[in-house]
């Protein structure tokens, strides 16, 4: 990442699924541009990243970050999320709707409880927390991000439903953009090949995948928290608006 600054100093982030990967990724970005930061994490699975991530920047800069547990699918404790960043840091400033379930549902295998937990992570509970958000992002001229994907256009064989869920996520991002102007912004990033999934992937299939890009390469990690420091840092005037990080597979190579 660049070097740091202190463009979001004072601000407070709320970030789902931010243990490790690409949500810890942008923690981190935002954290060393000012930010105070809520980790977001699902389980006892992945308490343990959380607190290491949260002791990792609290070492950069005390009581800067924190760590917060909750099952994204019980649409009744989202509010407590919002609560628990209010209570810890003041505020809220900034929702990243980063966590998401991903894997394939080919048809004649779909169950309605893979139905409901992709729905469930990918389309739900953003909608609910960017709700239970609202008020105090309205507070402050906030912002949501929704992390997308660029299957949210281009349908991915064997993953009807996944794709089904990011598609609404991509025409709720649109959506709450008008609903909560002109106070909040909402906006969207749909990555690419940038980080593979944590399944086994053929290495011939990642050769076809990023063949099929612009640029003939993966991106990375960095890219996305480029993206989301943009929106949180640099675009004032824009809102509903979904960036297609992708080396230019969903433009210039037409494929």
């Amino acid at each position: 990442m660049s070097q740091s600054t202190q463009t979001l100093h004072g601000k407070t982030a709320l970030l789902t699924g931010a243990a490790r990967r690409l949500g810890a990724t942008i923690a981190r970005a935002f954290h060393a541009h000012g930010a105070n930061v809520v980790i977001h994490h699902r389980s006892s699975s992945t308490s343990e990243a959380a607190d290491a991530l949260v002791a990792e920047l609290n070492a950069i800069r005390a009581n800067s970050a924190s760590a917060i547990a909750a099952d994204l699918l019980n649409v009744a404790s989202l509010p407590s999320l919002v609560a628990g960043t209010v209570e810890r840091f003041g505020r809220l400033d900034i929702l990243v709707n980063n966590a998401s379930t991903f894997y394939p549902t080919p048809v004649g295998d779909i169950t309605l409880a893979h139905w409901d937990d992709l729905m469930g992570s990918n389309l739900r509970a953003p909608l609910f927390l960017s709700q239970a958000a609202a008020q105090q992002l309205r507070l402050h001229e906030g912002l949501i991000l929704n992390m997308i994907d660029i299957h949210a256009e281009r349908p991915l064989k064997r993953h009807p439903v996944y794709c089904s869920a990011k598609a609404g996520l991509a025409m709720l991002t649109r959506s709450l953009a008008r609903e909560l102007a002109p106070h909040v912004r909402v906006n969207g990033i749909a990555p690419g090949p940038v980080l593979w999934p944590e399944v086994d992937i053929d290495e011939h299939l990642k050769e076809r995948i990023i063949d099929r890009t612009a640029l003939k390469r993966p991106g990375s990690p960095d890219d996305i928290a480029r993206a989301a420091l943009f929106f949180a840092c640099d675009a004032p005037f824009v809102t509903g608006q979904i960036l297609a990080i992708d080396g230019g597979r969903s433009g210039a190579s037409g494929q």
